[in-house]
């Protein structure tokens, strides 16, 4: 029965809120501003939270793109300390050492004192076949016991100073260890694709760069300004994208005087990998100034007097910077890609420079393939690479925009 007295205020119930017919109904707690965020991130903090909160928030919850993220940071931290990681001098010959085999890495030692725990790999013996003169690799039955942070072949980290640690070493410096293998010439492979994902890894990070301005310089100009500026900006991306891109990446890239030193070679081929990479994202920036040019904050900002440079850069781009994210990481593995491509047909990087399509023309024989399979392990890096950066890309695009989920 009813006294008219107000009771204690029920906090086991969310808050009504109207639906507009003037029933209220209960404020559900999975509301389009939360859904596909983690469980900790509790409404109070969604209604506070920025953008990049809410972006990050959505990205966590994309379990290939963190497994991207991660692939793709551990091989530019390869890249980064390449000669700490590699093992041996990837230049340097060894006439004992043609096509060696890879040694798998054992951590458990038995011996007669017992178990331990101490790497090591098995040392193998080179022979040839008297009748066949094929060389053959057979295990000896001694171990090379390996440590880390041990001294080894002296380098230059990034041409600063001058170091012998590596990470992996043999506990005896004469020895030597074949962790991928070796090549035609004796040359330790896993040490040459350490090096190699320097530049395969960085000729896209360049490339993209030169993209990003190109794209966004000439997209926004062509969305902002339209007229004639528009339609000449439009037909030279229409044309950029009619060219044969192959055809075109072939014959500049045989243009290349095959005197240049390997960083002017560099510089041309992320040039040339760039050439046909801005035109999406220039096309993308275009669409979204067009749409944006007229709504309310631009033209407040346009009253208030700000400068043109101003609106463009502080109002209207702020607002694309979560999708050119997207699609510079997915454009990337394109990069890599057309890298690889050149410098496995001969046109790209030429030797002494170490890249992965480098290392994969090696394998363009029928005697790596029957003898030396160990040779095609740098495309598997690129096959890594390029998923990595497609996880990566994929998961940054959903998460774009947090609040559509």
């Amino acid at each position: 029965m009813s006294d008219g007295s107000v009771g204690p205020k029920d906090t086991a119930h969310p808050p009504l809120r109207g639906t507009g017919d003037g029933a209220p109904t209960r404020l559900e707690t999975s509301d389009a501003g939360t859904a596909g965020l983690p469980a900790d991130a509790a409404p109070d903090k969604v209604a506070i939270a920025s953008q990049w909160q809410l972006t990050w928030w959505a990205f966590k919850r994309h379990r290939l793109a963190m497994l991207g993220l991660w692939v793709i940071g551990l091989l530019y931290l390869i890249a980064i300390f390449s000669e700490f990681i590699a093992p041996d001098d990837p230049f340097k010959q060894n006439r004992r050492a043609v096509f060696h085999p890879p040694q798998m890495i054992h951590f458990i030692d038995r011996t007669e004192d017992g178990i331990q725990l101490r790497p090591y790999v098995w040392e193998m013996d080179r022979q040839r076949d008297p009748e066949t003169l094929a060389i053959t690799y057979t295990k000896s039955g001694e171990k090379i016991y390996l440590r880390m942070f041990g001294p080894g072949p002296e380098y230059k980290f990034w041409g600063i100073w001058t170091t012998n640690i590596h990470l992996f070493a043999t506990v005896d410096p004469r020895e030597k260890y074949f962790l991928f293998g070796a090549d035609r010439l004796g040359r330790d492979m896993f040490s040459r694709i350490a090096y190699g994902t320097r530049i395969s890894m960085s000729i896209g990070l360049v490339g993209v760069a030169i993209s990003l301005v190109l794209g966004i310089v000439l997209g926004g100009l062509s969305g902002y300004y339209g007229g004639r500026i528009d339609m000449a900006i439009q037909r030279l991306i229409e044309f950029t994208l009619s060219l044969p891109t192959i055809p075109i990446w072939l014959a500049l890239a045989a243009a290349l005087p095959p005197s240049w030193p390997i960083y002017q070679q560099y510089f041309v081929i992320t040039l040339i990998v760039s050439l046909v990479g801005w035109t999406e994202l220039g096309r993308v920036v275009r669409g979204r100034f067009l749409a944006m040019k007229n709504d309310d904050f631009v033209i407040a900002a346009r009253l208030d007097g700000a400068s043109e440079p101003r609106i463009i850069f502080r109002h209207m781009l702020p607002s694309l910077t979560s999708h050119i994210i997207a699609s510079l990481t997915l454009a990337v593995p394109l990069m890599i890609l057309a890298e690889t491509g050149l410098s496995f047909l001969g046109l790209g990087l030429q030797p002494p420079a170490i890249s992965w399509g480098v290392l994969l023309k090696e394998a363009q024989n029928i005697l790596s393939i029957s003898q030396a399979p160990w040779l095609f392990i740098p495309g598997g890096f690129v096959v890594i690479a390029v998923l990595a950066f497609n996880f990566l890309g994929d998961g940054m695009r959903d998460a774009a925009d947090p609040y559509g989920h």
